[in-house]
């Protein structure tokens, strides 16, 4: 059977992590963070560290785990060997069905409404360009990983250099700063603030969603046990410090109050302090960046499928490798014409809400695995072992799970409607795949890992 091309680098790996994170949420959702914390600029700097804290321990502890599988399919493999197949095979379901189709669905939406912004588009044409968009990233990454990885190191390296610049801008010609100092201390309502700083951390947290995507993408790298602990430690970090810088720039150049209540907040933020025509940059730097925030999910999400297949647990077809190009062809197809259908539907949008809280559940169980793997298999070649264990990754795993639990409080019609879709999976799994099984996949699964 043909294997996948190894092909990505530490420099392809780290730009994908900050690319598949950098899309939207930066430019948006750094106002309702401010809202939700009742307006301290400290509890909300609080929130986008902690966000980011929470992906660099996310980050260590895949780092041991994609040592130790480094292997087309990332969490999946983790979950299946950690907790059985049936745990692994609803995490691929949900990806399929809304979690990766929906994300590319929702940022190829996204795309054709930012263009409308600089070029006038009307409502059958915003479909259009929303398919068009979509079908030019699968035919990308159909036609090699190499190319589908060039187009997101230059696209990441762009919308990189024009968040940077926006914040220089903000930072230097904002007239709010002695007003932002002000603001930083604890505010009055203290019991509000801290209730919603939980509410807070699971927005941010949705703008630093992406960076375990590349964990799917292990079975493509030159040299995983080498290069996937620095690209994942230095990825978050880099996340980390630009997103707090650019929230404060925001804060500068509008202040808290006005921060807080616009909803296009990059936007606003250059219209203040440089003038009117800056919402044109901000549509294009954040058009660069839904793109190339589409071209990572695409790039990884159907290594997942093809892993899947592998091991008799999706449909066959999926676990083929195109001949000439060495890429999961079929599966990369299959993800872009489901999320292509899913962009035509107008309620789409209310089906990924519904899933996205899911795919935290899965991220703790895939960051949980480090344990049952380090129990079952102690002396498991690990080139990367994770700093400050067992806390590293106790601390995201009961974070991930605070997260879901929340949601669940918060919005406990909206989180069993997430819970049904996962629950969907488990009369599949018995009628289509159970009996399928291969039992020899895992074994396949590991030579392929050692090769």
């Amino acid at each position: 059977m043909l294997e996948l091309l190894r092909t990505l680098r530490l420099r392809d790996l780290a730009l994908l992590i900050v690319g598949a994170v950098i899309g939207s949420g930066i430019f948006l959702v750094p106002a309702q963070v401010l809202r939700q914390v009742h307006g301290s600029t400290g509890l909300a700097t609080l929130v986008w560290l902690g966000g980011g804290i929470l992906a660099l321990l996310g980050a260590l502890t895949y780092g041991e785990l994609a040592t130790m599988r480094p292997s087309a399919g990332g969490i999946y493999l983790y979950v299946r060997d950690a907790f059985g197949r049936l745990p692994a095979f609803l995490y691929g379901w949900s990806m399929f069905l809304a979690i990766s189709s929906g994300a590319v669905s929702a940022l190829a939406v996204a795309f054709s409404t930012y263009l409308g912004t600089v070029i006038p588009l009307g409502p059958v044409a915003s479909k259009l360009v929303a398919l068009a968009s979509i079908a030019a990233v699968t035919v990308v990454n159909v036609l090699g990983t190499r190319k589908s990885s060039d187009l997101q190191n230059w696209t990441t390296l762009v919308k990189v250099l024009l968040l940077v610049g926006i914040t220089v801008v903000l930072l230097t010609r904002g007239q709010h700063g002695v007003e932002t100092a002000s603001s930083f201390w604890w505010p009055r309502e203290t019991g509000g603030a801290v209730s919603g700083f939980g509410l807070a951390m699971v927005t941010a947290l949705w703008a630093y969603e992406g960076w375990q995507f590349v964990t799917y993408s292990a079975g493509e790298a030159v040299n995983p046990r080498r290069d996937f602990p620095r690209a994942l430690f230095w990825g978050a970090l880099f996340l980390t410090i630009l997103y707090v810088v650019a929230d404060f720039g925001y804060l500068v150049a509008l202040g808290p109050q006005v921060a807080a209540s616009s909803d296009v907040i990059a936007s606003a933020s250059l219209q203040a302090t440089v003038g009117p025509w800056a919402a044109k940059l901000v549509a294009l730097t954040i058009l660069i960046s839904v793109f190339s925030g589409m071209n990572s999910v695409v790039l990884t999400a159907p290594r997942v499928f093809y892993a899947m297949a592998r091991d008799g647990l999706f449909f066959q077809k999926l676990a083929e490798v195109h001949p000439r190009f060495r890429t999961p062809a079929t599966a990369v197809i299959a993800l872009g014409v489901w999320s292509a259908g899913l962009s035509l539907m107008g309620s789409f949008q209310k089906l990924i809400g519904y899933a996205m809280f899911v795919a935290w559940i899965f991220y703790g169980l895939g960051g949980a695995s480090v344990f049952p793997l380090r129990h079952r298999e102690p002396v498991a070649e690990r080139p990367f072992r994770v700093p400050g264990y067992p806390w590293t990754p106790l601390v995201f795993v009961a974070s991930a799970f605070a997260l879901v639990v929340n949601v669940i409080v918060a919005t406990p019609w909206d989180a069993a409607k997430g819970l049904v879709i996962v629950a969907l999976g488990c009369p599949v799994y018995w009628l289509l795949f159970r009996r399928k099984i291969k039992t020899a996949a895992p074994e396949s699964a590991r030579s392929e890992a050692s090769s």
